[in-house]
């Protein structure tokens, strides 16, 4: 048996190696005639062989996909070889932004205006060229207006496998945080003493 499971392991860094993208999970069991119980076992086996070791790539784990990426450790060093694109900056507006469509998605533009209580086009926009954040829809409603949800880039971004391992936020830390906007609200209209 070990000489299978060295056989079926290969088979499937061949696989996820080649497509470069997240495969699901039935897809991969398909492709090696097994079933998924055992691939996702497999697959979690391979996963920590990878962390435990210094290697260059790891497998990781989206929703109900599987997919091989290079280790953030080696960023640099691969930058050095390809170009990469710069990694992006996230300023606390498009944190902000994002974090109203992680939590509340699917959601529509109008809508994280009417949480933020300011214009969002610009960030909302460099949210979707950054692949953070994407069309799921249009609402049914006059003007069907887009509707955003979060994209497998953000899920990898924020290393966790679904939107439900995001943090929950409990009432006391509402409240905290209007606490904190109220400070900085007064902070920013205090008026200047000569």
């Amino acid at each position: 048996m070990e000489q299978d499971i060295n056989v079926i392991e290969g088979r499937i860094e061949a696989i996820l190696f080649s497509v470069g993208e997240a495969v699901e999970k039935n897809r991969l069991a398909q492709a090696l005639e097994l079933d998924t119980a055992t691939v996702v076992k497999i697959v979690h086996n391979m996963m920590d062989k990878y962390d435990s070791t210094d290697r260059g790539v790891r497998i990781i784990e989206i929703e109900d996909s599987f997919q091989m990426c290079t280790k953030a450790d080696y960023y640099d060093t691969l930058a050095k070889v390809v170009n990469i694109p710069k990694k992006h900056v996230l300023t606390d507006v498009l944190l902000e932004t994002l974090s109203i469509v992680a939590y509340k998605q699917p959601i529509t533009r109008q809508e994280i205006e009417a949480i933020r209580g300011v214009s969002c086009v610009h960030a909302v926009n460099k949210l979707v060229e950054y692949n953070l954040i994407q069309e799921v829809g249009r609402l049914d409603a006059v003007g069907r207006p887009i509707l955003f949800g979060t994209t497998d880039d953000f899920l990898r971004s924020f290393g966790v496998q679904s939107t439900d391992e995001l943090p929950t936020i409990t009432p006391d830390k509402i409240e905290d945080f209007k606490q904190q906007a109220i400070e900085e609200a007064q902070l920013t209209f205090a008026p200047v003493k000569d």
